[in-house]
């Protein structure tokens, strides 16, 4: 459903052994809104809940609910370090449109 390159895998990493609070993974979703129609948000997760799916990325659990499923399946997430900004890239193949910010689609 989603795949995390082996930047976005080690940021992940990175993120879960900073935690002020155990986490387990990661959480993907899509939220309306953004300039573009819809958000991506992510959080660091304890827990699987009711109707989410979970991956497995070389050790790192993604959870994504029910309701963004349908959004970012067959998606690519990556994390790139440049000099003016670093961050999470998502690669969408269900995206029509995006934003220049790269954060939101539609």
């Amino acid at each position: 459903m989603i795949t995390l390159t082996e930047n976005a895998i080690s940021a992940v990493k990175s993120a879960l052994s900073k935690a002020l609070e155990p986490a387990e993974g990661l959480r993907i979703m899509v939220e309306a809104g953004g300039c573009a129609g819809f958000k991506y948000m992510m959080g660091l997760e304890s827990t699987v809940r009711d109707g989410d799916a979970v991956i497995d990325a070389d050790g790192v659990k993604v959870y994504v609910d029910t309701r963004s499923q349908p959004h970012v399946a067959g998606m690519t997430v990556d994390f790139v370090t440049g000099l003016e900004s670093s961050g999470f890239v998502f690669d969408n193949p269900n995206a029509a449109d995006k934003c220049a910010c790269g954060k939101s689609f539609g």
